[in-house]
């Protein structure tokens, strides 16, 4: 897809790792966006369902399509859309205090969690000693645990604690609780399918190889379209 070495040095998120993890700058990282193009593209996608950390590698697939279809001439690759269940992108925050949830950090929530596990993690959140003045501005961990309220809870509940935040009466403790409850109700259903499904094998194996024959079937044909485009011969 002529994708240039300072193009790919300028992504936030390999710029981020980088920073993090200077002695494992590898290929790997250096070319992710690249790999994820090349999945969206190689099945001509129209809209790709991705959270807000997304929206740069979505930008990239983007170019890749423009540069190909500039390069050869040819209106073949559409220009792919980020798609949002909602009327905007969203970025899960991690449990840690970090800003974004991620399995490689250790700051997940997983759909398959139960209860019990859910709150355990929840309660286990990174706070602080709480506002020392009426209105403040929230710090960072404080803002990422009303950014799960505002997702998993109505916006009643999430005035009330805004407003226990204000007149700095808030207890962290029933916070989470509230995060917690929000959380199982919205995943419960996810959580239910999944140990449906997980318990049906033969079921899970038809799914993925009719899954699997139709990706590749998608895939041969467009690195065939893609191969005479180029003017490679058939093989």
């Amino acid at each position: 897809m002529n994708t240039y070495l300072g193009e790919l040095e300028r992504v936030t998120t390999f710029k981020e790792k980088a920073r993090k993890q200077p002695d494992n700058v590898n290929a790997g990282l250096l070319t992710y966006p690249t790999l994820m193009a090349a999945d969206i593209l190689q099945h001509r996608a129209l809209k790709v369902p991705v959270g807000k950390d997304q929206e740069q590698n979505m930008e990239m697939a983007r170019h890749c399509a423009r540069r190909f279809n500039n390069i050869y001439g040819v209106e073949y690759f559409p220009e792919p859309q980020s798609f949002y269940f909602s009327d905007k992108a969203i970025k899960i925050p991690g449990l840690d205090g970090s800003g974004k949830m991620g399995k490689s950090e250790g700051n997940c929530i997983y759909l398959h969690d139960d209860p019990k596990t859910v709150t355990k993690k929840v309660m286990k959140a990174v706070t602080d000693g709480g506002p020392t003045s009426q209105n403040s501005e929230k710090p960072e961990v404080i803002q990422n645990l009303f950014t799960f309220l505002s997702i998993v809870s109505d916006k009643e509940t999430y005035d009330y604690f805004d407003e226990k935040w204000n007149d700095c009466s808030i207890r962290y403790g029933d916070l989470k609780k509230q995060i917690a409850q929000g959380i199982i109700k919205y995943t419960e259903p996810i959580r239910e399918r999944i140990l449906e499904y997980s318990a049906n094998t033969e079921l899970m194996k038809k799914i993925l190889k009719a899954g699997a024959d139709k990706a590749r079937e998608s895939a041969a044909q467009t690195l065939k379209d893609v191969r005479q485009i180029i003017g490679f011969r058939d093989i």
